[in-house]
């Protein structure tokens, strides 16, 4: 039996693979550590297809080591000493340890010598955060290092690559992959190579050839392969970022009933990522100051759809949604940041005040600086009236709080205060 398209095309060195450049690109800390021939024990987490055996393929596959897989919750202690004994035979042999977040006390007990002489290189897979999960004692064994969920166009250059191999990929079928086809297959996978590939394998096996002995996969055959409708796309995505955009917009208009409907959407496509990216800009541009907590609120439930994956994470996303449309809203506080960033790229900056700069080092005080700072706490309410922006600007504003919260009607009669007690 021929194994699945996600197997054969697993990277046999660190340039196939896929995304992740924060760990494997030149200068990076994986590839330093192959490159100066300093490989230790590490921990990869993150959501599931993302890389994590890739990674351990790829590192297997620029070194000389043996590479041998076992399943922390599957596989016995018998076989970890099956491990071991190749080990002291052949000097190191690097280990994948799936699961390694289930590790019972007498697998870990057997394994930690042999992590600590080297003999086992062990490179830990996990979905869950390994600073939780896992004992201490393998975690100071070893280092940890986070794998991100992959983009679309890290998906998209998988199923190039895929359909041009010739030796493991599907180069030798005749495919044209349409595009809005390739586009559901890298959306709805939400970031998932290896259901990315096998999607791919059973769409161009399962589909008979064209008289012209061509392969024509349309999104209708993706839909059927991976099991998910796609959002109606054109070619250039236009309407899944429709979608999108309606989402934040009926959110910012507090219409929970369409908020609802364009979140049915994109939960439908599989876009886990894209709604909780676009859930927590929402709780910070648009809710903000107004009603701070549930921004907090927004996160926690973000976190949380992250952590069980779809479809239970339509539960805390649904949540998140109508507490966001129907929570007062304020885009003060980043309004007043653009507003100073526009005065720095015109150049309106000036020097610091000279009682502001530093004068923690010798020589300060012969330069004014630091001279004549007050310190606010020794002051009643801690205030008291100094110039803090340079003089160029010593009279710009740039916060306008709104009364749309009792959070932020609060700031605002604060702001007043103070600026009234600047002025007396």
């Amino acid at each position: 039996m021929q194994q699945p398209l996600s197997y054969r095309m697993r990277p046999q060195n660190l340039d196939e693979v896929v995304g992740q450049q924060h760990l494997v690109d030149q200068g990076k800390i994986i590839r330093r550590m192959i490159d100066a021939q300093m490989l230790s024990s590490m921990i990869l987490y993150g959501p599931p297809g993302t890389g994590k055996t890739s990674i351990a393929s790829a590192i297997a596959g620029t070194t000389q080591y043996a590479f041998r897989m076992l399943n922390a919750a599957t596989d016995t202690k018998k076989d970890l000493q099956i491990v071991a004994e190749e080990a002291k035979m052949s000097g190191t042999v690097i280990l994948l340890l799936d699961e390694v977040h289930r590790l019972d006390k007498t697998k870990q007990d057997y394994l930690l010598p042999h992590l600590e002489n080297g003999r086992i290189i062990m490179i830990g897979a996990t979905t869950e955060n390994p600073y939780i999960t896992i004992s201490p004692a393998i975690r100071s064994r070893t280092q940890i290092f986070e794998v991100h969920p992959l983009k679309e166009t890290d998906l998209a250059q998988a199923l190039d690559d895929a359909l041009a191999d010739m030796g493991r990929g599907l180069g030798e079928y005749s495919v044209i992959l349409d595009e809005n086809a390739k586009l559901h297959l890298c959306r709805a996978t939400n970031g998932d190579l290896r259901s990315v590939l096998n999607g791919l394998e059973l769409a161009v096996k399962s589909t008979p050839k064209s008289e012209n002995g061509q392969i024509h996969i349309t999104l209708s055959i993706v839909e059927e392969c991976i099991q998910k409708k796609a959002l109606t796309h054109d070619k250039g995505g236009d309407a899944h970022y429709d979608v999108i955009s309606a989402f934040q917009k009926s959110i910012r208009g507090s219409d929970v009933d369409a908020a609802l409907h364009y979140l049915a959407r994109l939960v439908e496509a599989g876009d886990l990522a894209i709604i909780c990216r676009r859930l927590m800009v929402i709780g910070y541009e648009d809710i903000g100051l107004a009603n701070p907590q549930a921004a907090a609120r927004c996160v926690e439930a973000v976190q949380a759809a992250e952590k069980i994956g779809l479809p239970e994470a339509r539960i805390p996303l649904a949540e998140a949604v109508v507490d966001l449309c129907l929570s007062p809203k304020s885009n003060s506080a980043h309004t007043a940041l653009d507003e100073a960033i526009a005065d720095v790229r015109a150049g309106k900056s000036g020097d610091v005040p000279n009682h502001l700069r530093d004068s923690h080092y010798k020589g300060a005080k012969n330069l004014n600086r630091g001279v004549d700072y007050q310190y606010p706490h020794d002051y009643q309410e801690s205030w008291v009236d100094q110039q803090y922006l340079p003089d160029k600007l010593k009279n710009a504003s740039y916060y306008h709080p709104k009364a749309t919260g009792k959070y932020e009607k609060a700031l605002a009669m604060r702001y007043k205060q103070l600026n009234d007690w600047k002025t007396t």
